[in-house]
């Protein structure tokens, strides 16, 4: 028996060494299958809303890339560039990215296109331009944090966006999880998954720190928002309609191996972007302010990122550079972005990064400052913070803290994503999608999944100090912000006592105002000081402390 089991023993590792010594003469004569075959294909908006970016990629080095479109028919082409990208690891494998711009379009008209070369071509798409002016309803999908795995949202955003619900996709950072992963494999998979979102509509990122991977390599090389020749699409902004967005890069506040021009350089271009966008004359046209970044200022979950600390990074700055502020420079010197938010009258800020969502009283600096206790987003005081980062990837949920802060208005760890329509100057509304209440499978379906976000139909007792938690049940079917018309009284119509909002009173009729508190001149106008009450915490808790201006 032991001859028997030593033979056996040498005949295995016989065959072991074989295995790995032999040389593999599989294939050697056959030839590499080239393709060219255009694939990852997406969209974005240029540098106006009058040119188009067509980005899409090939696994091998093609001719001249071009793409055909027009209105009835490809009556038209146009020659782009084409850039080689190398995954940085070990492998260092190469795909090659092109790139063409369509300028000159014309405002509210559908094109098809197809885009590749002599080598190949791709399938035909079509995509609308966005109306000329302000006076037109802006729809947008907001989310972050979706993979190429267990992207729960992503089936019934391919179907809304087929369906034609959205003007522009917004993706609020970190994206395949990751798009460096198996030499870049992964992000391939994840920019094929999104082609039936991202070739029709424009697909507007920002970065995250999931892409952080080789100084953000993956992500600048694959995406195309406006300015990328010169930003490579960590922060840039765009006009749409009634509302101005900006996309900023928040993770140049936490890898700092990069130095900090990506920190500086993003910062003083933010405050020239604010002034900008509030000069009198452009807020009256376009009084919207919209700004998204992938970490969140505040946040209330079990975890130990940076958002659940008092000194946030993008909130109140580097911890290395809190230099003294001084009366003309309160903020500038430690790159705080919260201090923008308030002085230039952001209305809305969109975060991801927490596998979540939650939403917040208007706030500022950890002080409550809802417009009032009724409606707390009618003429509110400070911006509005709202994190959706529960699209889905392989990390799952982030679980929340047992006891609701005060300054938080509704948590939920269901998938989903946000839906965000500015209808006018006067009035935007959001609401959460949520993915896990029950499969949807028709338009009228959608309605059953709405996470409900405001408080509105609660009936609110001015003496009440504290009222039971936020639950979705309790709560209305969405929310929305509003800026009453100049000249006119606010909306009183039966469908308007369905939605929580946000005032502005008409510019004309509220002069700009120094906050001594803040200690600068606030672009947000006046409102009524009231007494607020905490309608999400439990009745007979002992109350948080709370500032109210």
């Amino acid at each position: 028996m032991k001859a028997v089991v030593m033979v056996v023993v040498v005949m295995v590792a016989v065959v072991g060494a074989a295995l790995i010594t032999a040389p593999d003469n599989t294939n050697l004569n056959t030839p590499k299958t080239m393709d060219y075959q255009p694939q990852q294909i997406h969209i974005a908006v240029g540098d106006t809303n009058t040119a188009m970016v067509v980005t899409w990629v090939t696994l091998d080095n093609t001719t001249t890339p071009s793409v055909q479109y027009g209105v009835e028919g490809f009556t038209r082409e146009v020659e782009g560039a084409t850039r080689l990208f190398k995954n940085w690891d070990l492998e260092r494998r190469k795909v090659w990215i092109h790139r063409v711009t369509l300028k000159d379009l014309k405002p509210d008209t559908r094109y098809v296109y197809r885009c590749g070369s002599s080598y190949g071509w791709s399938a035909a798409f079509t995509f609308k331009t966005w109306k000329a002016g302000t006076d037109w309803p802006v729809s947008v999908a907001m989310y972050g944090d979706m993979g190429a795995d267990n992207a729960q949202s992503l089936p019934r955003l391919q179907l809304e966006t087929q369906d034609g619900m959205y003007d522009a996709v917004i993706h609020v950072g970190d994206f395949a999880y990751d798009m460096h992963t198996d030499g870049g494999r992964v992000g391939d998979a994840f920019m094929r998954e999104i082609q039936s979102i991202a070739a029709y509509v424009p697909y507007m990122t920002c970065p995250g720190n999931h892409e952080e991977y080789f100084n953000f390599s993956n992500y600048r090389a694959r995406f195309s928002m406006p300015r990328h020749e010169d930003t490579e699409s960590m922060f840039f902004s765009w006009d749409m309609g009634p509302v101005h967005f900006i996309a900023v890069n928040t993770e140049a506040y936490y890898f700092l191996q990069y130095g900090m021009k990506p920190l500086s350089r993003q910062y003083q271009w933010l405050v020239e972007d604010l002034e900008a966008a509030t000069r009198p004359e452009v807020r009256a046209e376009r009084p919207w302010i919209i700004l998204f970044g992938h970490r969140p200022m505040y946040c209330s979950n079990n975890d130990k990122d940076d958002c659940t600390k008092e000194n946030c990074r993008t909130r109140v700055g580097l911890p290395l550079i809190h230099a003294p502020a001084t009366q003309s420079s309160p903020h500038c010197l430690r790159y705080a972005m919260e201090p923008l938010l308030d002085q230039y009258g952001v209305d809305l800020a969109v975060w991801a990064h927490e596998h979540s969502y939650e939403r917040l009283w208007p706030m500022y600096n950890f002080t409550v400052l809802n417009g009032s206790m009724e409606e707390p987003y009618t003429n509110p005081r400070g911006p509005v913070h709202l994190t959706t980062g529960s699209a889905g990837c392989r990390e799952i949920h982030d679980h929340f803290v047992p006891e609701q802060p005060y300054w938080s208005a509704l948590r939920s760890i269901d998938y989903g994503y946000t839906r965000l329509t500015a209808h006018n100057n006067t009035h935007l509304y959001w609401e959460q999608v949520s993915d896990d209440k029950c499969e949807c499978t028709a338009a009228s379906d959608t309605q059953r999944h709405i996470l409900t976000l405001a408080l509105q139909h609660q009936t609110p007792d001015p003496t009440l100090q504290h009222q039971t938690p936020s639950t979705a049940a309790s709560d209305t079917q969405h929310c929305s912000i509003r800026h009453p018309a100049p000249h006119s009284h606010p909306c009183t119509a039966a469908s308007d006592t369905q939605h929580c909002s946000i005032r502005h009173p008409a510019p004309l009729l509220s002069p700009l105002h120094c906050s001594i508190r803040h200690q600068h001149c606030s672009i947000r106008h006046p409102a009524h000081t009231l007494t607020l009450a905490l309608q999400h915490q439990t009745p007979g808790a002992t109350l948080s402390p709370f500032k109210v201006e």
